[in-house]
């Protein structure tokens, strides 16, 4: 439990930091999202594959933000873990045809054909030494036919854990299509993601997620999912099921483009 009120914690920190004062008038998101990470912390302890997640960014140039990230996770065969961190993103101009196939996304990053981040995250969990994970990233956005958004992300993440150093590459392609019902938009995506691991010396780990983004107003955008999670670094395989909740809260001190 002590994790999960760490990680509000945070959040309500980078809110004094971060947020304008022209937008505090939606602080009543960052409230909510505080009170979603704090329910989810008391369902995940019955129901530990229950995966809460709260990201608040900050567009701070046309060409540059940063985010915050307080989440549970399962990683990799893992028991539940807490992971806190910054990341900055930093991208190209956006394009024509990616703007029309994510015109409804408030995560205007899919609208820029290339991405790179680099994040930090602070990872802790029941029984296991602290884990400190960087990460560089880099996301390529594709339009196609169909009104379809192809995103590939490449990842590698650098953990240094009680005194051993391991390293992972990872690949997430995820489809995304938006439908209207009546004048609302719904966002359904799939993904699939396998993991190279440096411990193991093979793909080791693979994850299937189908998920469904739902915007609210003008700065909040929530994300359920489903994962499938196929661990075979170890026998026997291991398989987790976990079902998760995002809340991503985006502002910016930059005029919309």
């Amino acid at each position: 439990m002590k994790r999960y009120f760490r990680a509000v914690s945070g959040l309500l920190c980078l809110r004094a930091l971060f947020v304008p004062r022209a937008l505090r008038t939606e602080k009543r998101w960052l409230e909510i999202a505080t009170l979603l990470l704090v329910a989810s912390a008391l369902a995940s302890a019955q129901a530990p594959e229950f995966l809460p997640e709260v990201d608040v960014y900050l567009k701070v140039d046309p060409k540059a933000r940063v985010y915050f990230q307080a989440k549970g996770d399962r990683d990799a065969g893992v028991p539940i873990q807490s992971t806190l961190g910054p990341s900055i993103q930093l991208y190209f101009k956006p394009l024509v045809k990616l703007k029309k196939v994510s015109e409804f996304d408030l995560d205007d990053s899919k609208q820029r054909p290339l991405v790179f981040e680099a994040g930090y995250r602070y990872i802790t969990a029941p029984n296991e030494p602290v884990d400190n994970r960087f990460m560089p990233v880099v996301t390529f956005n594709f339009p196609t036919k169909g009104a379809l958004l192809i995103t590939d992300r490449n990842r590698a993440d650098l953990d240094w854990k009680g005194g051993t150093f391991k390293w992972r590459y990872r690949n997430k392609v995820t489809l995304t299509r938006t439908f209207a019902i009546g004048s609302y938009h719904l966002i359904p995506y799939a993904s699939a993601e396998p993991y190279y691991t440096s411990q193991y010396g093979k793909w080791s780990t693979t994850d299937l997620e189908a998920g469904c983004l739902f915007p609210v107003g003008k700065h909040v955008q929530f994300d359920a999912y489903y994962e499938h999670e196929n661990n075979t670094g170890k026998a026997p395989n291991q398989q987790e099921n976990n079902i998760g909740l995002a809340a991503h809260i985006l502002f910016s001190r930059v005029k919309k483009q």
